[in-house]
Formats: C-alpha cells, sequence, structure tokens
C-alpha cells in the first residue's frame, strides 16, 4: 500500500502498460458502431432491395439465367455503395467523437502530463478541477472545497460536497467547485456508469425538421409505388395474361418511383458535412447540427476571449489611499500603498492562476520588486467566486501573519467596504470612466480577523477598500470583419457579458455591434415580466453582468421570439444556455468540459470567424442538398414516365424499359446525388442570403415546379425520341436503344445544369469539382460499353445505332435541359 506522498507521484510506464494489460482500455462500449454485415443486414430490408430481389427471382422463374445474374450483380452493386457511403458516414461521425474526446491530467512519472481520457488507467491519479467532467471512477486522495454534480447518477440536482469520508468520485459526473487528486479504481465498463450501460458520449440520433420532411416524402413515393405497380401490373396481365411478366413490368415501375437515393443522400452530405469541418478548426458533436447552421439569425457571443483577445495586461490603478490614478508600474516609481494594492490582487487570485485576468495580476507582482516569498504561506480558506456582483476571497497564513485578500466586481467591493455615499458615488464615477476605454475594472479590499471561526460568508468580513485595478483586454484583429460577415449574412450579434456595462458598451461600439449603447444587466433581466423580456429582447445587442439564469432566460426569449440561437460559452455556469440554444458553441482551448460537453459544436482555436466558415459551409451543404434531391425528383419524372406513358397513351412498344434499365440508371443516379453535389463547391453571394427558416419546407413552390417542369420537358424529349423511332418503322430494340441513350445524356446534362439554380453553365463550369467529371467520364464509357459491347448489348435488348442517330439522342436530350440554362441567363434569380 503506497503513502500519499508515494501515490501523488503517479504510475511510471511499465505501471500503465500492466494496469491497462490487467483491466484493460477506458472506453465505454458503442452499441451504435454497426459492423458491414448488419448495415448489409439492414440494407436488404430496404424497399428497393426487396423489389430487386423480387425481380431477380422472377427472371430466374422464367428461365433468363443472364438476366437474373446481371440482377444478382445489380443487388450486390446497389448494396455495396450503400455500405460505402454508411461506412464513410460512421467513419466521420467516429472521428468527430474521437476529436470531441476530453482531456484529462495525470500524474505519469511524477510529472503532469494531459491525455486522451480513454488512456486512463486503474490507479492512475487523475487531477481534476472545476468545470471538468470526471473520465473514471475513483477515490479521492487530496482535494479542496471540492463538490461534484452526480445526477446523471444520482438524479440529484444538487452539487455534493467531498471530503476524505465521501471520498468517491464517479465517471461521468461534473466538478462544480474546487479541485482534487484521485486515485483511479474502475475504468470502462467496470464504472457506475458503465455498469449502468449509459454513456453521454454516444450519438444521439434524434430527427429533425428536415429529416422529418424527407421521410415523409419518402413515405408517400413509397404509397405511389405501391399503387402504381398495382395498376401497371393489372393492366399489362389484362393485355398480356402472363402473370410473371406483368409482375416484372410493375416491379420495374415500383422501382422507378421509389427515391430511395434521398435519405442516403441526406445522411451522406450531414456526416461528411460534419467531418468536413474539422478542417476550420470546428468539430460538430452530432452530424444534425450542420442542418441548423445555415438557419442561425442571432449569435450570442461572449466578451472575452470571443470578441477580445483575452490576453490581459494591468493598465491603469487607481490607488484610494493617495486618490490618484497610477500606469507606471516600474517599482521605482510606485507607492506602498500602491504596491500594496497588487499584493492583495495576486493574494486574492490562485495560486497558481490559470484566469488571464489572474495571470496578469500575478506578473504585475513578479514585477514589482516585491520581497514577498508565496511559497511560505498556506491557504487557510477560500471563498470561491460568487454573489451577485461577484466577488471572491483567500485566506494566507503563515508563522508570522494572515492575510485576507478580496478582490472582484467593482459594485460589490464597494458595497461591502466601509465608505460613506460620496466616497461610493465617486468610485463608481471613476469605475465608469475607466470603463469607458474598455478597462475591465477589479476592485480590491482586505481586512484583518483576529478572532476564529471565520465567517461563512465573505461579506460579513469588515472590510477596508484599497483601489481599483484597470486590465486592457483588446478586441481580436479580424473581429471587425467576423461581426460585420454576421450582419451581411442576416444574423444579429449579441454581447452576453459578466463584465462592466460600461465595458462592454466600449468594446461593443469598438468592434462594430449594431446599437452598441442599449443594455440591460443580468438582475434587470431576472426581474423583467416575461412580456417585457420579449418585448427587448430582440432590440437589445448589449447584456452586461450576466447570471446564469439570466442568460437562459435570454436564449428561451429569443427562440420564442422564432429565433435560431446559436450561443458561445466556456464557462461551466454557461452550460444551461448551451444546451438551451439552438446551437452551442463551446471554446476549445478555454473551454470547460462542462462547456463542451453541453455544446452541439466546439471551436478548436477558440477564433469566431471560423464560425462565419461554418454558418456558410451549412448553408452550402443544405444548398447542395436541395440540388441533389432536385436532381432526383426531376430524372425520376421521366424514368417514371417511360414506364408507365407508352402504356397508357397506347404506344407500339408499350415496355420499353425492364428492371435492368432502371438499375442501371439507379447505380449511375446514386453516386450523382450523393458524391457529386456533396463535392460542390460554395456558390458566391450564399452569405449574403437571409437566413432560412428551421421550420420552411424543404422546397418552395418555385423550386418544386422547377424539377417537375425539368422532369417533364425531358419525358416529352423521351416520347418524342420514341415516337421518332416508331414512326421510322424502327424495331423495339432500336426504339429501346434510343430512348435509353436520351436518358442517360439528359441525366447527364441535368447534372452539370443542376450545379445552380442561379448562375448558368458559364459560371458553373468554373466551380471545381473533381469527381463530377470521374462520374460522368464513368456514366458515357458504361453507356458507350453497353452500344458497342455485344454480351451488354444482349443484357439490356439494345441493337446497333449510327452515329446520326446517337448525334439526334444527344441533340433531343441537350434541348431537352439546356432550356433552363436560357433562362437563367435572363432571368437569373428572378425565377426564384
Amino acid at each position: 500500500m503506497k503513502d500519499r506522498d508515494e501515490l501523488l507521484k503517479g504510475l511510471t510506464d511499465s505501471e500503465v502498460i500492466a494496469s491497462r494489460s490487467k483491466y484493460g482500455q477506458n472506453i465505454l462500449e458503442n452499441k451504435t458502431r454497426r459492423k458491414s454485415l448488419e448495415i448489409f443486414i439492414d440494407i436488404i430490408k430496404e424497399p428497393m432491395m426487396i423489389l430487386l430481389m423480387a425481380a431477380c427471382s422472377i427472371y430466374f422463374i422464367l428461365g433468363d439465367v443472364t438476366e437474373g445474374i446481371i440482377m444478382l450483380v445489380a443487388i450486390f452493386a446497389v448494396a455495396g455503395i450503400s455500405i460505402i457511403q454508411e461506412v464513410r458516414s460512421e467513419n466521420a461521425i467516429s472521428e468527430l467523437k474521437k476529436l470531441s474526446e476530453p482531456l484529462t491530467n495525470v500524474i505519469r512519472n511524477n510529472v503532469v502530463v494531459s491525455i486522451p481520457s480513454h488512456e486512463l488507467v486503474v490507479n492512475d491519479i487523475m487531477i481534476i478541477e472545476e468545470g471538468q467532467k470526471i473520465s473514471a471512477d475513483g477515490e479521492i486522495v487530496l482535494s479542496n472545497d471540492l463538490t461534484i454534480d452526480e445526477s446523471i447518477l444520482t438524479g440529484e440536482s444538487f452539487p455534493v460536497s467531498k471530503d476524505q469520508e465521501n471520498n468517491k468520485t464517479f465517471s461521468g459526473t461534473n466538478v462544480t467547485a474546487g479541485w482534487g487528486y484521485v486515485e483511479i479504481k474502475s475504468t470502462g465498463m467496470n464504472t457506475e456508469i458503465g455498469k449502468l450501460g449509459k454513456s453521454l458520449e454516444l450519438i444521439k440520433k434524434e430527427r429533425t425538421p428536415l429529416q422529418l420532411q424527407i421521410d415523409r416524402f419518402v413515405k408517400l413515393m413509397a404509397v405511389a409505388g405501391v399503387i402504381a405497380f398495382m395498376i401497371v401490373w393489372i393492366l399489362n396481365y389484362l393485355d398480356s395474361g402472363d402473370v410473371l411478366h406483368s409482375l416484372m413490368h410493375g416491379l420495374t415501375l415500383a422501382m422507378a418511383i421509389l427515391p430511395e437515393e434521398i435519405p442516403v443522400a441526406l445522411s451522406t452530405f450531414m456526416a461528411l458535412g460534419a467531418y468536413h469541418l474539422i478542417k476550420n478548426n470546428i468539430i460538430t458533436k452530432q452530424p444534425q447540427t450542420v442542418e441548423v447552421l445555415g438557419s442561425a439569425t442571432v449569435i450570442c457571443v461572449d466578451k472575452t476571449g470571443t470578441i477580445t483577445e483575452n490576453k490581459m495586461e494591468v493598465s491603469e490603478i487607481y490607488d484610494f489611499k493617495e486618490k490618484k490614478i497610477c500606469d507606471n508600474f516600474d517599482h521605482r516609481f510606485l507607492s506602498e500603498s500602491s504596491k500594496e494594492i497588487i499584493d492583495y490582487g495576486m493574494w486574492a487570485s490562485e495560486p497558481v492562476p490559470f484566469d488571464p485576468m489572474e495571470k496578469a495580476l500575478r506578473k504585475l507582482f513578479d514585477n514589482s520588486g516585491n520581497q514577498i516569498q508565496t511559497s511560505e504561506y498556506e491557504i487557510v480558506k477560500e471563498y470561491p467566486l460568487s454573489g451577485k456582483p461577484p466577488m471572491m476571497t483567500h485566506i494566507h497564513s503563515n508563522s508570522k501573519e494572515t492575510i485576507i485578500a478580496c478582490k472582484g466586481a467593482p459594485e460589490g467591493i464597494l458595497r461591502i467596504s466601509e465608505l460613506d455615499k460620496i466616497q461610493v458615488e465617486e468610485l463608481n464615477e471613476l469605475v465608469r470612466s475607466m470603463a469607458s476605454k474598455g478597462l475591465r475594472v477589479l476592485g480590491v479590499a482586505k481586512t484583518e480577523h483576529a478572532t476564529l471561526p471565520y465567517p461563512e460568508d465573505q461579506t460579513d468580513f469588515d472590510w477596508k477598500f484599497m483601489g481599483l485595478i484597470g486590465l486592457s483586454d483588446p478586441p481580436k484583429n479580424n473581429i471587425s470583419e467576423v461581426i460585420k460577415s454576421f450582419h451581411e449574412s442576416g444574423i444579429e450579434v449579441k454581447m452576453i457579458t459578466g463584465d462592466y456595462p460600461v465595458t462592454a458598451v466600449s468594446i461593443a461600439a469598438k468592434v462594430g455591434i449594431r446599437n452598441p449603447e442599449t443594455f440591460l444587466t443580468g438582475e434587470q433581466i431576472i426581474g423583467m415580466s416575461h412580456d417585457d423580456l420579449l418585448k427587448t429582447v430582440k432590440e437589445v445587442n448589449i447584456f452586461a453582468r450576466m447570471l446564469p439564469e439570466a442568460k437562459l432566460l435570454i436564449v428561451n426569449a429569443l427562440k420564442e421570439k422564432g429565433e435560431i440561437v446559436a450561443m458561445t460559452g466556456d464557462g461551466v455556469n454557461d452550460g444551461p444556455a448551451l444546451k438551451a440554444s439552438h446551437i452551442g458553441i463551446a471554446m476549445g482551448e478555454r473551454g470547460t468540459a462542462i462547456a463542451k460537453q453541453a455544446a452541439s459544436l466546439v471551436i478548436v482555436n477558440d477564433d469566431l470567424s471560423n464560425m462565419v466558415t461554418a454558418v456558410s459551409f451549412g448553408r452550402k451543404i443544405y444548398s447542395n442538398l436541395k440540388k441533389a434531391i432536385q436532381y432526383i425528383i426531376s430524372i425520376h419524372i421521366p424514368l417514371i414516365s417511360i414506364v408507365t406513358l407508352p402504356l397508357i397513351l397506347g404506344f407500339k412498344y408499350q415496355n420499353i424499359f425492364s428492371p435492368i434499365h432502371v438499375i442501371f440508371l439507379e447505380l449511375v443516379m446514386g453516386p450523382t446525388c450523393s458524391i457529386v453535389y456533396e463535392n460542390e463547391p460554395i456558390e458566391k453571394d450564399i452569405m449574403k442570403q437571409k437566413p432560412r427558416k428551421l421550420t420552411a419546407n424543404f422546397f418552395n413552390l418555385k423550386e418544386l415546379t422547377l424539377s417537375i417542369v425539368q422532369g417533364l420537358v425531358i419525358t416529352a424529349g423521351l416520347l418524342y425520341i420514341l415516337n421518332y423511332a416508331i414512326e421510322s418503322s424502327l424495331n423495339e430494340n432500336i426504339s429501346r436503344t434510343l430512348v435509353f441513350t436520351t436518358i442517360v445524356c439528359s441525366n447527364i446534362f441535368l447534372t452539370l445544369t443542376g450545379r445552380s439554380k442561379v448562375y448558368t453553365i458559364f459560371t458553373t463550369i468554373k466551380y471545381k469539382n473533381k469527381l463530377l467529371y470521374v462520374v460522368i467520364l464513368v456514366t458515357f464509357l458504361i453507356l458507350f460499353s453497353s452500344l458497342t459491347f455485344s454480351p451488354l448489348m444482349n443484357v439490356f435488348q439494345f441493337e446497333p445505332i449510327t452515329v446520326i442517330q446517337f448525334i439526334y439522342c444527344l441533340t433531343v436530350a441537350f434541348i431537352s435541359v439546356i432550356w433552363v440554362e436560357v433562362y437563367k441567363f435572363f432571368f437569373g434569380n428572378k425565377f426564384y
């Protein structure tokens, strides 16, 4: 049994290997990750696969072995494409999970190192602190004022205080205050949360409004397919008396109607879109977030570290005793009382500062020529940051003296200090003057308390006001352009900060936030009626001295007003508001684990300009998905029509296409919509458009009309070619060849024209998309092979056509599609 000092040296490398070998990795089983065989089994249950298998069986029953084998190959080809797309999506999601995995500080070889949580082993010494999510079960070795939210396990909403008696910590819980050193006792599935089978890391697949719309559309088409199948089967049977051949024609139509590419395209676009965002330093925890990005109408941003550099320096000190402002911190020129303000500002900070403000205070203390040896002092008691407005107190002691230091919001420090009304008014005016320069202002106070015990509340001391410290934190160089970009794209920017109102107003005006002179404080928000809040929340853009409950009220009020809310946050108290917003944005570098857990995406490098990129990317994905589905609708209409209309209209050749022809076109359409359009670049001016409503229909009437008209015009072209073949006394196989050639060429031209709903092909031809030309080339090669290679011609029931006939088909296909380019050229986006 190791003693505490020995434990705190941590494990050696060999002990880590031995522990991992014995107890395994710290991983919760992910039951949502499916193997290829499981994916394949699910795929063959799909309606399209059932139709393919039925057609394949009929071919074999009829003795058409070659056609049956071709259909069997097609089944595996379709399944293969689906598996590849599914695996790509799951790999993307898996990669997102790895990147969003929290890091944990542990002691290894007597050195503190930061490692991914899955690398933790039993007997590791894990360091936990405020804002962190605990990644393994353990027992506390050393702690200070440690409280933990264990609601995920117990359901209790109040944090639990931890000490040497109540010393167990659990994976999945969150540290709400203090710090501790924990010896890990259980990892992975042996933890309490592992035994319960819970994991907050698992991505929940919730249906979004867009997914629900597409589900309804596909189900509607499936019902239409069943009805059409029955009609065609019956009509063919009444005409021929052949049950199986009639059934085959009915299956052909059902296959033509079913748009199974649409849900595949949706899941592929969202998963790969989330994966591509990683390149822009944004990690989305759920692919569905990509759908919402392009709809954001309001972004609520923190000031410190988001708008500003988060690199603080002390710019001014107001010495209350000397009644003067000091901005020269050369220790040779500092008065003793000014030095004391610096000392007490440091004493009221964490011993090892991590907050930029406290780092600035520590730096000034170290450079002030002070001879105090802080290592000789011990923290006797700590009052964590609390109160409205917030403040914090530390009590340090050695054998000679006790130091009680307090720092915090100037309003709070002035309220608890021994000052008269006139002094408070004068100091408040000074605070406003310092804040108007964009400075963050801190008040500093001290006290002497000879008797024990110390009071429960820090405000119960008799405080003596010492002075004010003004810290500068300049705006980031690019932030004005970022805010301008949000405004141009129809997104309102609101600043939500815990800082002093005048400081917030000053910074907001510098960076270009609209209407910066009007602000509300957290206490004002909480004191408002619900109706008053709804009236003012859209007009006000500056919210200062914010409280966690006030942030949540703002987010909920904006949502109630119909806004799609994005919100940035990095602290423990930001969790509820991040969770409530449509798009919770945590900061990767300075964000706490609790904030990252509550958020839906993480900006890795804390650069808000990446959020502009994310919004444009969300709009691009939505736009490209629209293009893909418009393409699917437009090409399915002629496919359905050429199977049904010759029969209904009494053409000489009534059954031009069989399941083999339909499945070939399906194999072309699948990669086109899921690969080609997914890789389309962003269109210019997309960020100048207004955000779309999250509840808006996927297609408006004009867009749907365009898709249908395009499909009908292509249909007219196909019927023209079929009629031409019949009028020219060409046999059925040549007629079939001509119609098939025309629809494949129409498909290629449709792919090219569908790249933009506003810009003509003369513009889109410049867009970089290598996969587009690969798919077109492969399609042409397969078409050419089917027209010239005898075995394929026999399978497709084709006969050779002349070059003139091929050019004729190509021309009809071109005309049936290119008309929309002419319309775009003359009318542009007026059509939409």
